[in-house]
């Protein structure tokens, strides 16, 4: 045999002795068990962090929550000092401006309820004008006050559809950008 066979043959045979050769032990590190002390801690540790976590998000969500209601649905019992959406009607008539301070004071109504809004604000929306023949939805938000009324943050007027207005312009009304604004 040449000298390749032979070393092929040398080669087959280390690696069959290696193939049966018993490998040595591999020490593996000791695994440290936590102590039921460490576990009782942590989780106590997790639930007040989670217990402080909760009142945060309740204690700021009750505060920016707002009660949606209708104008008959308000009573000064349930209101308390929370914010409120009230939806009603403009009652006709009732919408004027103050210049000193700077102030629109309306009624909201809605079936036999009405309630008085005050707007510490010198603008209101376009669209919230008080025209003859022509109700005015709107929804104010706010908080109601000790006296009674309803001290706005926020006024929204529905504005009425353009189909709407085309059958009032036929019938000679004017549209609610052109009333005019009494004062108070």
């Amino acid at each position: 045999m040449s000298n390749v066979d032979d070393e092929l043959a040398k080669a087959v045979q280390d690696s069959e002795e290696a193939a049966q050769a018993v490998p040595a032990p591999v020490a593996m590190p000791a695994v440290r068990k936590a102590s039921p002390k460490r576990n009782i801690g942590l989780l106590v540790a997790l639930l007040v962090m989670g217990a402080g976590i909760l009142t945060l998000v309740f204690r700021n969500l009750s505060d920016s929550m707002i009660w949606a209601k209708p104008v008959d649905a308000v009573d000064q019992q349930t209101a308390g000092d929370r914010n409120l959406r009230v939806q009603g009607t403009l009652k006709p008539g009732s919408l004027m401006r103050r210049d000193d301070p700077c102030e629109f004071r309306f009624t909201v109504m809605k079936a036999d309820k009405e309630l008085e809004v005050r707007l510490p604000r010198c603008t209101i929306p376009d669209n919230f004008k008080d025209v003859p023949g022509m109700p005015t939805e709107v929804t104010v938000e706010g908080k109601l006050a000790s006296a009674g009324h309803l001290e706005a943050t926020q006024v929204m007027a529905k504005c009425p559809t353009k189909y709407e207005m085309q059958e009032r312009a036929k019938k000679g009304e004017q549209a609610p950008h052109q009333a005019v604004m009494p004062g108070l």
